[in-house]
């Protein structure tokens, strides 16, 4: 406690606020496939303006953030002795785990019975919350379906497919195979760094260093484009998001050169992708967001990485206390500007809540009552409260 704290002040507790997170998820947006048992997804908006099918239209790479969030709460539950009263919804509702399973479930029918799409970095991010979902399942001696292994086992196949010597090496971003970039690659030079494919991720993240790495910046920029007439253009444009799986696979990977990346680009997001807020309590300097759509999701995707440098302790203490402020102070944030769901919707009065697009405005402004809320937005947040429940419970 510092001087100017008053003697009552108790520090944030963080896994209960990404505890509400959850709840407040899952209850405005967590539903059956079609009324099917044993079936979960996510509706992309709420109140759905899609009432006679509300997950139109597919977003198949933010349900697979809806699984990595679910496994979130899935850990703090078993840290907490993976018994019913640990669950984050209350002892008669379905654990984490299951939840995620299910969700697993339903992403394969509402996906045309396949986890193949045309992207391969939307496949990139399935394939590592379902690994997340595996050892979740391990850990709590509740061993996954081979379905699990089954999904990595085809996925891997597609990812190797994509992950060629074409501009001198990278993943292709989608089936056109015309464009590789950081969306794709990083995430899937995660996956086999967690997968025990150690030279293919380096591989990976060597391209990535060599060819799409803003040595000015410290940052990783968009992608590279291969024209028919075989012209490489570059895409210069930088993406909050894309720096986190790059931090999480050269963690994954260690070493020297890694890890001295890993700094690095942690002090670039400080320096370039952050905004300055005069909310009361909070820090001046948080990660900028990039609003709604697939942009809703970029912010959550970042912070989740870097809370895996913020107590990573090969890293020098200065990263680490970057990562872990810029993590927190955005977490508290968007815990500040929350607003209560609208009144009247089923879930009134149990302490849901619905969060701001960008941290640095509350939700009122951003989500005023009777607006449509988007899926993408809310699991940003979740993810953010996550990546701070995270720090707190490592240190």
């Amino acid at each position: 406690m510092t001087d100017a704290e008053p003697a009552d002040w108790q520090p944030a507790d963080w896994p209960e606020r990404a505890n509400v997170a959850a709840r407040s998820v899952t209850a405005l947006f967590g539903r059956r496939l079609l009324f099917m048992p044993g079936t979960h997804l996510a509706a992309v908006q709420w109140p759905s303006k899609h009432l006679k099918n509300p997950l139109h239209p597919w977003h198949y790479w933010w349900q697979a953030h809806y699984m990595d969030c679910l496994v979130d709460a899935g850990r703090r539950e078993l840290g907490n002795g993976a018994t019913p009263a640990a669950r984050f919804n209350g002892p008669r509702r379905a654990s984490a785990g299951r939840l995620a399973s299910r969700l697993v479930t339903g992403i394969r029918l509402r996906n045309a019975f396949t986890f193949v799409n045309s992207y391969y970095d939307d496949m990139a991010w399935l394939a590592l919350a379902t690994h997340r979902l595996q050892t979740l399942a391990e850990e709590t001696r509740k061993p996954g379906r081979r379905r699990n292994a089954g999904i990595q086992e085809t996925l891997t196949l597609q990812f190797d497919s994509a992950s060629t010597d074409d501009l001198g090496g990278g993943t292709f971003w989608s089936k056109k195979r015309d464009f590789k970039n950081t969306p794709a690659t990083a995430p899937v030079a995660l996956y086999y760094a967690r997968t025990g494919q150690q030279a293919k991720a380096q591989r990976l993240v060597d391209w990535l260093n060599g060819v799409l790495f803003d040595e000015a910046r410290c940052l990783y920029i968009d992608g590279a484009r291969l024209s028919p007439a075989g012209e490489v253009t570059v895409e210069n444009t930088i993406y909050t998001y894309n720096q986190g799986p790059v931090l999480g696979a050269l963690l994954e990977l260690g070493g020297d050169a890694n890890l001295a990346r890993t700094s690095a680009v942690i002090d670039g997001v400080a320096q370039h992708l952050t905004v300055h807020t005069t909310a009361p309590g909070s820090s001046p300097r948080i990660l900028r967001c990039d609003g709604t759509g697939d942009g809703g999701l970029f912010t959550g995707i970042l912070c989740r990485y870097l809370a895996l440098a913020a107590v990573d302790a090969r890293l020098p203490a200065s990263a680490r206390n970057t990562a872990r402020e810029l993590v927190t102070a955005t977490a508290e944030a968007f815990w500040a500007g929350r607003r209560p769901a609208e009144a009247g919707a089923a879930t009134a009065g149990n302490g849901r809540y619905v969060f701001s697009v960008h941290a640095a405005n509350p939700a009122d402004t951003t989500y005023p009552p009777g607006a449509a809320v988007e899926l993408s937005t809310q699991l940003q947040a979740w993810m953010v409260l996550e990546a701070a429940a995270a720090i707190q419970q490592k240190t």
